[in-house]
């Protein structure tokens, strides 16, 4: 069973910096992409970060030069994320698409694979 675990929530300051981290299978890392998303209060789901199974990483427009994703020892997908501030409130999602190398779809229907959650609270 393909499983992914998010941890590294919590309560930051804004202008702080924290990493949230994402369990998987080993496998899972050089084979296909995968990907941080994130989900407000009253929101839509939105994706964050996306990382190809060669490496190939992209960003939403709102997270770029704070935010930045990466593979850690095949074992962990990690966001790293710098200069937060309150809109960055939300729950982050790591996902995978189990049925492509490359990140096509950017949106939520792209993924096939989600883990359960990590909250994220930034206080002004």
């Amino acid at each position: 069973q393909f499983e992914l675990l998010e941890s590294g929530g919590g309560w930051f300051e804004t202008g702080g910096r924290l990493t949230p981290s994402c369990g998987a299978p080993s496998y899972a890392f050089n084979n296909f992409c995968m990907g941080w998303f994130r989900q407000a209060s009253g929101k839509a789901r939105e994706g964050v970060a996306f990382i190809n199974s060669n490496g190939i990483k992209t960003y939403a427009e709102s997270v770029k030069g704070r935010f930045t994703i990466s593979k850690q020892n095949t074992a962990h997908l990690l966001l790293h994320m710098s200069g937060v501030n309150p809109e960055d409130t939300g729950e982050y999602y790591c996902a995978a698409d189990l049925a492509h190398r490359r990140c096509r779809d950017l949106g939520v229907g792209g993924m096939d694979h989600w883990g359960k959650g990590t909250m994220v609270n930034v206080s002004s």
